[in-house]
C-alpha cells in the first residue's frame, strides 16, 4: 500500500508544477465562454492563440545558454590581443600617437632665454655665485699634478760604433699652468755624448689641445750655449702629437725644431708609431756643425707592446739625414751625413 502511494505522489505533483511554470511566464490558460479554464492536452501550440506550453520546454536551451565555465582553460586566453589602444583602462577612448611623428625643428621660443644664465643666481645672487664659480676654477686648475715620461730610451745599432739616445719630459702643475722640463741627448758608447740639453719651461693652456710654452734651454755639450725658448705643444688634428719650438741663443743664433708622432693601434696593446723630426736654422753655425735652412731630418718607425699602459718595450728603425751645409760640415769632421739606426728601447711613464 505504501509503495503504491509513493508511485502516485509524483503524478499528483506534475500538473501543479506545470501550472505554476505556465503562470510564471505569463501564459495564462485559455478560458471558454462559460469562464471555465481550458487546459490544453497536446504538446503542440494552441491553434486559437498560438500559446506555447512552457511546461514542456527546456529552458536551458533558450536565449541564454548555461555555459560550463569550469571546463574553460583561462591560461590560454590571449589577453594581449585585446585592443587597448582605443580603450584605455578607464574606459575612455584615447587617440593613438604615431611612433614616426617628426621631431620639431623650430628653434626654442624666445621666452626660453628670458631667465638667468645660471639658475642659482636667482636665489643666491649673481655676484656671490660668480665669486664661487671663480674659486672652484682656481681650485681645480691649481691642483698640482706630477707626471714624468721617458718617450724614448733606446739602444742604437748602426755601422761603426753603436750608440744610445734618451728623450724624457714631464711637468708639475694644474690644468692651466704647469712647469715643464725636458731633456734629450745621444752619443756613441765609449765616447762623450754628441749632443745633450735640458729645458725648463712655463706652460699655459691656450685651448683644449694646445699649450704655449716659454723658458730656457741649456746645452750640456760642445760650445756653451743658453737659449731662450718659445713654442707650442699639443695634439693636432688626426691625433698627431706635435712639439714645435724656436730657440734664440746667447750668441744670437736662431734655430727651430719640429717633432711629430702618431700612435696607430694594431691591437689594444700593440702600437705602431711613425715619428719625424725637422731641425732648421736661420744661419750657419760652423762651431756646432749646423748649416742654414733645413739642417737635419730624422724619420723613424717604432713598434711597441704595452705590457701595461705605463710600460712598453719597442723595436724600430730610424734614419737620419744631414742636408746642405750641415752635410758638408759632417764630411769635414769625418762623419757620415746619412745614418741608419736599428733601435731597441722602452717607453714608460708615471
Amino acid at each position: 500500500m505504501r509503495a503504491a502511494m509513493l508511485l502516485l505522489l509524483p503524478l499528483a505533483l506534475v500538473p501543479g508544477a506545470a501550472l505554476a511554470q505556465d503562470h510564471q511566464h505569463g501564459s495564462h490558460p485559455a478560458q471558454g465562454t462559460d469562464g471555465a479554464v481550458q487546459v490544453p492536452t497536446s504538446k503542440e501550440p494552441s491553434a486559437e492563440n498560438g500559446a506555447t506550453d512552457h511546461s514542456q520546454m527546456d529552458h536551458g536551451s533558450m536565449g541564454h545558454p548555461q555555459m560550463d565555465h569550469s571546463g574553460m582553460d583561462h591560461g590560454t586566453m590571449d589577453h594581449g590581443a585585446m585592443d587597448q589602444g582605443a580603450m584605455g583602462p578607464s574606459g575612455m577612448d584615447h587617440p593613438a600617437i604615431p611612433n614616426d611623428a617628426p621631431i620639431p625643428q623650430a628653434p626654442p621660443p624666445p621666452e626660453a632665454f628670458e631667465g638667468p644664465a645660471f639658475a642659482a643666481d636667482a636665489f643666491v645672487g649673481a655676484e656671490k655665485m660668480a665669486a664661487s664659480r671663480a674659486s672652484v676654477v682656481r681650485e681645480v686648475s691649481g691642483m698640482p699634478v706630477f707626471w714624468f715620461q721617458a718617450d724614448r730610451a733606446e739602444y742604437r745599432a748602426r755601422s761603426g760604433k753603436d750608440g744610445y739616445l734618451w728623450d724624457v719630459q714631464g711637468y708639475y702643475g694644474g690644468d692651466l699652468d704647469k712647469f715643464w722640463f725636458k731633456s734629450e741627448g745621444e752619443g756613441s758608447f765609449g765616447e762623450k755624448p754628441e749632443a745633450a740639453e735640458v729645458q725648463g719651461l712655463w706652460s699655459h693652456a691656450i685651448g683644449p689641445w694646445w699649450d704655449l710654452q716659454a723658458g730656457i734651454r741649456q746645452d750640456l755639450t760642445g760650445p756653451n750655449r743658453t737659449h731662450a725658448v718659445v713654442g707650442v705643444q699639443g695634439l693636432a688634428p688626426y691625433l698627431f702629437e706635435v712639439d714645435a719650438a724656436a730657440f734664440l741663443s746667447t750668441k744670437g743664433d736662431l734655430t727651430a725644431r719640429i717633432e711629430a708622432e702618431l700612435d696607430q693601434r694594431i691591437t689594444q696593446r700593440l702600437i705602431l708609431q711613425p715619428r719625424v723630426e725637422l731641425n732648421l736654422s736661420a744661419q750657419n753655425v760652423p762651431e756646432l756643425g749646423i748649416g742654414a735652412g733645413l739642417d737635419r731630418v730624422e724619420a723613424g718607425l717604432r713598434l711597441r707592446y704595452e705590457f701595461a699602459r705605463e710600460f712598453a718595450p719597442y723595436v724600430g728603425i730610424e734614419h737620419e739625414w744631414k742636408l746642405g751645409q750641415s752635410a758638408d760640415y759632417a764630411r769635414i769632421a769625418g762623419d757620415d751625413p746619412s745614418v741608419t739606426n736599428f733601435v731597441v728601447g722602452v717607453r714608460f711613464w708615471f
